[in-house]
């Protein structure tokens, strides 16, 4: 290994990441403060919202999978100074997040009903959907403020974001104070009032992303073809094609998630809270790590734009090594903290002591899920996405879901149970995904 030229990589690998890493975290945190407050209503209300995010999250990632091709093919077009191309990739991706936001709206609305055919306690049915509807109404705004967000990360551009994640996720805490506990003169909503909070908060981010983008002077020589003329479905099908499989291998990991939380919801009311304090916690770090992927996917976009194959491939190792050393430190902050973090959710003694295993199983999977979520991106930056699908689907549904089940409810280890197979998914993921981009990228090197 040439140390001083990982040394200059981790720092341009650092530089990038860490704004984008903020503003992943705001998206998580949004569903972490809904969580933290409505958690004080009780039981059953966190139960809600463990079970209505759980359904959402599908719904999110698809949305997310098809506007994270954006920023490889700006990326690479950046690498090549193709500017005309860069423009068009605005335009197209744009028009394509917002159509797709208002479908994923129309169909999660048309759907939530039958979320009764999951055999889910009734009385968490009925504070879910509701809830659960306006969080599809935002897939909206956060569908247009992906594709500008997208379009900027694509160009190296990701302070921004940042700050207007954080701006719109304390904007989310606010409301939340005032909508769920009624303030101000408000009406007291609860679950709901978390729902109508992160729609408005996601409306304002989407405006200030918009407004950066189409009004900053940077951007200036990229917006002269935003015209519906220069509408393209060639380029739509451009970003279609790439995203889907993104979208797809997204749905087969975060659908596993999901799906866990309907398994849990047959064990009780209890075990799904202690879920959702769980896997809040898990979401912030991976949320996180997949800041340094979004970074792996720009670095290696652009290298390979480049045509530079060896400083793509040691952009990409250097991308994992950044991602295992957070995700060692983040695991243990859970052990460490694995009694006294569930307290901050709730003060039911039973589902805290259920989150407080889930935690250690949480600290153990970390270096996995942050070995396996920075894979995906680097690869991403090969445009290289329908084997990362056919691997997810082999680690999460062939692997983990199916030993989560038989260690659950044939081993009796209950919830442990479960999320011991998502340890299992996981490390199988890391581990071809790993693989992989070592030998693509050395294909690409000795080519």
């Amino acid at each position: 290994m040439n140390i001083p030229e990982y040394k200059e990589h981790f720092s341009k690998n650092f530089f990038l990441a860490y704004p984008v890493v903020l503003s992943q975290l705001g998206h998580i945190m949004v569903s972490v403060f809904d969580s933290l407050m409505v958690g004080q209503l009780g039981t059953v209300p966190l139960a809600a919202a463990s079970l209505g995010n759980s359904i959402f999250t599908i719904t999110l990632v698809f949305g997310l999978g098809v506007s994270y091709s954006i920023t490889p093919l700006i990326a690479g077009a950046e690498g090549r100074r193709n500017y005309t191309r860069i423009s068009l990739l605005l335009l197209n991706g744009l028009v394509s997040n917002v159509l797709l936001g208002i479908l994923l709206f129309i169909a999660g609305y048309f759907f939530s009903p039958y979320i009764t055919v999951l055999d889910q306690p009734p009385k968490v049915v009925g504070l879910a959907v509701p809830y659960i509807n306006i969080l599809f109404l935002s897939m909206v705004p956060l569908m247009v403020f992906q594709a500008f967000r997208q379009f900027a990360e694509g160009l190296s551009l990701t302070k921004q974001a940042m700050y207007i994640s954080i701006v719109a996720n304390s904007l989310n805490i606010f409301l939340n104070y005032i909508f769920i506990w009624g303030k101000f003169g408000v009406p007291a909503m609860g679950l709901v009032g978390a729902g109508w909070a992160t729609l408005i908060s996601r409306i304002i981010m989407a405006m200030m992303m918009a407004g950066y983008v189409l009004y900053a002077k940077r951007f200036e020589i990229f917006r002269k073809y935003l015209r519906l003329s220069h509408l393209s479905l060639l380029h739509m099908y451009h970003i279609f094609k790439l995203g889907l499989p993104i979208s797809v291998q997204m749905i087969f990991e975060m659908g596993a998630f999901s799906f866990s939380a309907v398994m849990i919801g047959w064990l009780g009311a209890k075990e799904l809270a202690a879920h959702q304090i769980a896997i809040n916690v898990a979401s912030v770090t991976y949320m996180m790590a997949s800041g340094i992927a979004a970074a792996a996917t720009i670095r290696v976009g652009n290298q390979k734009g480049l045509g530079n194959y060896r400083a793509m491939r040691v952009a990409g190792l250097s991308s994992f090594a950044m991602g295992v050393m957070f995700m060692l430190i983040s695991g243990l902050f859970m052990v460490a903290g694995n009694k006294f973090i569930p307290l901050l959710y709730i003060d039911d003694m039973e589902v805290v002591q259920l989150a407080s295993t889930l935690l250690i199983i949480a600290a153990l999977f970390q270096i996995s899920d942050g070995v396996q979520v920075v894979g995906l991106g680097a690869l991403r930056g090969l445009e290289d996405v329908r084997i990362p699908s056919i691997i997810s689907l082999l680690a999460y549904w062939v692997v983990g879901l199916p030993i989560g089940y038989l260690l659950c409810f044939e081993a009796n280890l209950g919830v442990s149970g479960i999320w011991t197979g998502l340890l299992v998914g996981l490390s199988v993921a890391a581990l071809l995904l790993f693989y992989r981009f070592k030998l693509l990228s050395h294909q690409l090197q000795k080519r």
